[in-house]
């Protein structure tokens, strides 16, 4: 089960988990989402909106990963409130010769405590009908 949140991660467990022949289950972006109903269980190269589902369609293509079981939410992200007065942007507390400015950064997702936990319990659940594999009655 995949639920870290950079892209060279996900992208060196899914790879090594395809090497081992290992079944994968990767959760998508969670960040700045507010609804936890529109998560949806698809292959990676079925899926929408999500950001971070288009990066790794993109990188997993380039080396060759034909699918992934994925966890994504078809949820526009929410952009962040600019406040300007209490913006990092303006009132900058990066120490002196920090690598990044506050000004130069990109912004971080948020999340709420409900939204990511349930696409962790939407994985569980898909784990253990694949573990039961054809046992399950409909």
């Amino acid at each position: 089960m995949d639920a870290v949140d950079t892209v060279t991660a996900k992208l060196q467990l899914v790879m090594q988990a395809k090497e081992a022949g290992v079944p994968v289950i990767s959760c998508m972006g969670a960040g700045n989402k507010l609804d936890p109903t529109k998560f949806e269980v698809a292959d990676i190269y079925k899926t929408s909106v999500c950001p971070l589902a288009k990066v790794m369609r993109r990188e997993l293509k380039k080396r060759g990963v034909k699918k992934l079981k994925v966890v994504y939410s078809k949820e526009i992200p929410t952009r962040p409130i600019e406040d300007m007065s209490i913006s990092c942007r303006t009132n900058c507390i990066c120490p002196p010769g920090a690598a990044h400015k506050c000004t130069e950064r990109r912004d971080i997702p948020g999340s709420l405590a409900f939204v990511p936990s349930v696409a962790g319990l939407i994985i569980a659940g898909e784990v253990i009908k694949d573990l039961a594999g054809g046992q399950q009655k409909a």
